[in-house]
């Protein structure tokens, strides 16, 4: 009787595990603020930016060679749209201790070397991205402002080619904050983000 009341307590327990990995935000749903320590030892949180008209999240670390490919590509979305309102926030949500190369010294360095001009936040108790959904890095989720806070309006990948961005056909995250900017609609509001699992 002991083993069966065991073995059900532990299917309940991985059910209800799997289940918690799975939720997150959907389109249309209200983010929540945090509060995460930047490279410069200062701590973000979405509040610090008044003026915003939205926000680009990308969950993305430095040991990934998929959020590696997309570097580049995410310096150039906050050059391109924080002028415009929708600065790019980077959140490093890998566990340090599996993923030692995602330390905070060694985003420090990273960030340094490639001249990131955006803040990169490390989610130290690894307590954000399950509240996202993110399963990747790179994985990005758009916020708009609004009264009721940051809607979100779009998950997933930055764009259809992670191998070259001269191969690009379609901008995801382009594509979808122009269409914010501008008013206007979009068809593509979630896409599949293609990247290495977040290291628990």
């Amino acid at each position: 009787m002991k083993t069966i009341f065991t073995l059900l307590v532990l299917l309940t327990t991985l059910t209800f595990a799997q289940n918690t990995e799975i939720q997150g935000y959907d389109i249309g749903d209200i983010a929540t603020d945090f509060k995460l320590k930047n490279i410069d030892g200062n701590s973000v949180s979405l509040s610090n930016f008044n003026d915003a008209k939205g926000f680009i999240i990308v969950f993305t670390c430095n040991t990934c060679p998929y959020a590696v490919a997309y570097e580049d590509r995410i310096e150039a979305l906050n050059k391109k749209y924080a002028p415009k309102g929708y600065p790019v926030i980077a959140i490093m949500p890998n566990n340090v201790k599996t993923k030692p190369g995602d330390s905070m010294k060694a985003m420090k360095i990273r960030a340094e070397e490639k001249g990131f001009t955006f803040p990169y936040l490390m989610d130290v108790d690894q307590s954000i991205y399950p509240q996202y959904g993110a399963t990747k890095t790179p994985h990005i989720y758009i916020l708009e402002s609004s009264d009721r806070g940051p809607v979100v309006q779009y998950i997933g990948a930055i764009d259809d080619n992670y191998k070259d961005a001269s191969l690009v056909k379609t901008k995801y995250v382009e594509n979808a904050v122009d269409a914010l900017l501008n008013g206007d609609s979009f068809e593509v509001h979630k896409t599949k983000a293609i990247g290495c699992s977040i290291k628990l």
